[in-house]
């Protein structure tokens, strides 16, 4: 099956654009569908998102995951960073408020909505950790630091190299990383470590790989200290 069409695949941009906005619109529109709904858009933004990236992965030679030591460390660095920064901000006198968007939406708390001991909860716990670790950095790190950043600097993005750096696009891509999160201020902070992974290993896949063990042990995190309002 099919999703996407020759033209669509032919395309450096399209095939680097077209999925993160499809899975964005998603994300976009959990909240729309009441407190059950946001579990099972959650669900069909995976299995897509998991989709596109299967088809897509022939048309990105660069997105192939890396594993080494500093891409290790970058992910819990990241990690840490993220889950810390709200007591770093106290300790500076500043509302930890300040560094997130106020939500709209009901916290995504599968035990909250189903019950703690309800199969369902846990089901759509483990899809939230799977999804977050293995198909929303792909898709993130493609878009942000393969796309993005290269096209800020010069169109003909392709001809840019990875590991390049460039003070401007480093900036903007990683604002535009934190500003597609709640925690905007913990993503912008990440967007610099990320970016700076790539520009440093010359690849994208160590990005890739700190991405997903950020977002597991965030997902860790979350289930085990209750902690929902990192959902």
């Amino acid at each position: 099956m099919n999703l996407l069409p020759i033209r669509v695949k032919s395309s450096p941009v399209a095939v680097r654009v077209i999925p993160f906005v499809l899975f964005l619109c998603l994300t976009a529109a959990q909240s729309s569908f009441g407190p059950s709904g946001q579990f099972w858009t959650y669900l069909a933004k995976t299995v897509l998102g998991g989709w596109l990236i299967w088809e897509v992965r022939p048309f990105i030679p660069e997105m192939r995951w890396r594993f080494s030591m500093s891409a290790i460390a970058a992910g819990v660095f990241v990690f840490v960073v993220w889950v810390g920064l709200e007591k770093f901000l106290r300790v500076l006198g500043v509302d930890p408020a300040f560094a997130a968007f106020k939500s709209s939406g009901p916290a995504w708390n599968p035990k909250e909505f189903f019950g703690d001991a309800s199969l369902m909860a846990w089901v759509f716990i483990a899809i939230r950790i799977l999804g977050s670790t293995l198909v929303v950095p792909p898709l993130e790190e493609v878009f942000f630091r393969s796309f993005v950043y290269r096209y800020i600097r010069q169109k003909d993005f392709e001809s840019v190299p990875l590991g390049a750096f460039f003070p401007i696009p480093f900036l903007v891509t990683a604002l535009l990383f934190g500003f597609e999160h709640h925690e905007w201020l913990s993503g912008i902070l990440c967007g610099f470590v990320y970016q700076g992974l790539v520009c440093w290993k010359k690849r994208l896949g160590d990005a890739i790989t700190a991405h997903a063990i950020t977002n597991f042990l965030l997902g860790l995190y979350v289930v085990t200290q209750n902690a929902w309002k990192f959902w």
